[in-house]
């Protein structure tokens, strides 16, 4: 099935409608946050919109384009207004042993394993599928594109910068509360200052290709 987003990145419930016009009573929404970060967790969403609460047309985008505070409202429309959605936390330890992308698949599939009511379909942010027997869509750039994309785009980056937040009051050294985990200048710096943290995915910042000796734990 080929859809035609046009010109227009805000997204509407065009995909799901024609989705649910074949057949497909359920449509699910897939996206992950995290995954270009040096510590922390990959967290994926997956959510499905309820047909007949549509207020949100024309609000959601893709999560980074977003304001915070923003994100923060929108994040409990979605809450409000979802037919279900589900959550995926996979740690750095994970991510360390199997890959950065076996984990976001594996976070793909126990994020949509959590919904109730099981999805008809899937329509997946990006190029990759995760292995599953449900169908899916894959659709680059699909958190600016599908309605129900961009609801889990926002839920998994709101849940993550939350749990980032957190780490901040832990180690408040490395700056979690502004930059979640990602690989700032300041926060290399703080590597190299400070040490790892327990929750730094060790494969990412040995691959940090920042000319400086980073120190080790």
């Amino acid at each position: 099935m080929q859809f035609d987003f046009g010109s227009d990145l805000r997204p509407d419930f065009g995909v799901e409608q024609k989705l649910m016009s074949s057949g497909y009573s359920y449509v699910a929404g897939v996206d992950e946050v995290g995954r270009g970060a040096i510590a922390g967790p990959v967290v994926v969403a997956a959510v499905i919109m309820d047909p007949q609460k549509l207020d949100l047309v024309g609000q959601l985008r893709d999560s980074k384009k977003i304001s915070a505070k923003k994100r923060e409202s929108l994040y409990d429309l979605i809450q409000d207004q979802a037919l279900a959605i589900g959550l995926s936390f996979i740690d750095h330890q994970v991510i360390d042993q199997i890959n950065i992308l076996q984990a976001t698949l594996m976070g793909m599939k126990k994020a949509v394993s959590e919904l109730d009511p099981c999805p008809s379909i899937c329509l997946v942010d990006g190029n990759q599928k995760f292995h599953s027997h449900l169908p899916q869509h894959t659709i680059v750039k699909g958190d600016d594109r599908v309605f129900t994309i961009a609801a889990a785009s926002i839920i998994a980056k709101v849940a993550r910068d939350r749990w980032m937040i957190k780490q901040d009051a832990l180690y408040p050294e490395y700056g979690f509360i502004s930059h979640k985990g990602y690989g700032t200048q300041f926060h290399r710096q703080a590597i190299f200052t400070h040490g790892q943290t327990p929750i730094h995915r060790k494969s990412f910042v040995l691959k940090e290709s920042n000319n400086i000796c980073l120190k080790k734990d």
